[in-house]
Order: C-alpha cells, then sequence, then structure tokens
C-alpha cells in the first residue's frame, strides 16, 4: 500500500522541467511545457485548417471546420446572453483549451488541469471577465450598486461570493481532473492491459470534453447575470 501511495504522489507531482536563468531562475513546470505543445499544436492546426477558404466553393473539409465552429458558437451563446456576445470568442478558445488539456494524457502526458495552479489561472481569468464584463455593461456604479441586490442586507454575502465562484470553478475542475486521473493510475496497477484503455475513452476523452464544456458553462451563466439589465 505505501508503494502504491508513492507511487501515485510521484505522479500526481508537476516537477520543474527547467529554469530560465533571468530575475535569479524562474522555474518552468511540467504543466506550463504541455500548455506551450497544446498552443504549439493548436497553432499548426488553425494554420492549415484555415488555409484556403472560399465562400462561393466551399470544400467538405471547410464545411466541417464551419459546423464545428458553429457548433461551439451556439453552445456558448445560448448561456452567455445577449449582453456577453462579445465574449464568446474567448469563451470558446478556453473551452477548446480545458478540451485538449484533458485528453492529452491519452498519449502520455500530464493534463496541466492537474496542476492547482493552472486551474486557479483559470478560474481568476474567468472571475476578472464576470466582474469586467458587469462593469462594462453597467458601469462603476451600477456594478457596485449590484452588491446590494434584490436587497442591501445581502450585501456582505454578495461580496463574499467575488471569492466564492472562482474557488468553485478551480475546486470543481481540479477535483474532477484529479480524481480522473487518480482512478486512472489505479486501473494501470490493478489491471494493466484491457481495462485502462475502455476506461480511458470515457475519463480522458468524454469526461474531460464535459468538464471543459461545464467550466465554460458556468463562466457563461455568470457573465450572463453579471451583465443583465432591467429592461
Amino acid at each position: 500500500m505505501d508503494a502504491l501511495v508513492k507511487d501515485l504522489l510521484e505522479q500526481l507531482e508537476c516537477r520543474n522541467v527547467f529554469e530560465i536563468p533571468i530575475f535569479g531562475g524562474i522555474s518552468i513546470s511540467e504543466s506550463v511545457v504541455v500548455t506551450w505543445i497544446i498552443m504549439a499544436v493548436l497553432f499548426v492546426l488553425c494554420f492549415f485548417l484555415g488555409r484556403n477558404l472560399s465562400v462561393e466553393n466551399p470544400s467538405r473539409k471547410q464545411l466541417v471546420i464551419e459546423m464545428i465552429v458553429k457548433g461551439l458558437y451556439n453552445t456558448v451563446a445560448e448561456s452567455v446572453g445577449k449582453n456577453g456576445v462579445r465574449y464568446i470568442f474567448y469563451l470558446m478558445t478556453v473551452m477548446i483549451y480545458i478540451g485538449f488539456a484533458n485528453i492529452i494524457g491519452v498519449i502520455g502526458f500530464k493534463p496541466p488541469t492537474k496542476d492547482m495552479s493552472v486551474t486557479v489561472a483559470l478560474a481568476l481569468m474567468s472571475i476578472i471577465l464576470i466582474h469586467l464584463s458587469g462593469i462594462i455593461q453597467k458601469g462603476v456604479g451600477g456594478w457596485l450598486k449590484g452588491f446590494m441586490q434584490p436587497v442591501p442586507v445581502l450585501l456582505p454575502l454578495n461580496i463574499l461570493e467575488i471569492f466564492i465562484k472562482p474557488l468553485s470553478l478551480c475546486m470543481r475542475l481540479f477535483g474532477n481532473v484529479l480524481g480522473a486521473f487518480i482512478i486512472m493510475e489505479l486501473l494501470k496497477i490493478v489491471a494493466p492491459v484491457v481495462v485502462p484503455g475502455l476506461f480511458s475513452l470515457y475519463f480522458d476523452l468524454f469526461d474531460g470534453g464535459i468538464q471543459a464544456y461545464v467550466f465554460v458553462f458556468l463562466t457563461s451563466l455568470f457573465i450572463a447575470e453579471e451583465t443583465e439589465t432591467e429592461e
């Protein structure tokens, strides 16, 4: 049992890959390197898939790409609200990144979303966007006034939500990815031949995509709530 726990802890550890010798040395963790790989892959895909597009005579490849992009757009647009349309493409980008980050374990990399610092950064980016969208839509005064709605007595709870929302986004994503990773590692130890491959289809592919959708869906709902105005 001790050996099993030790092996799991080693698998969960996000080690520093190398250091940049400036400002006293900046450590670059494994999750950052894997994120760079995901960025490079997505850049190459966008470059090749975005070539030779046509309005008059679209190819089958272009039609498939347009269908995927439109599907992602409509998925986010349904929850972000009419006042949050300007943030759809950012949310689509986050969904694609988290989706790739969650399923990259299929080819042997450690998912960056297994690193708490990555999920915290994603949650902070989302919560900044959420409140910034409220300020842009309502102005600073209207945004501050929202903390006293529906009744002023709820002011402390509404202020507390500033910290609760990013925490819930972070822990939900991190907990689900971490739990799936631990289960897969246990399956590899107990039944290393057939079973892990079957469960990988669920935990790495299906569940990874679901977690990306849930993160963006909740962020979209918070944006819709923050930018909602009285008619």
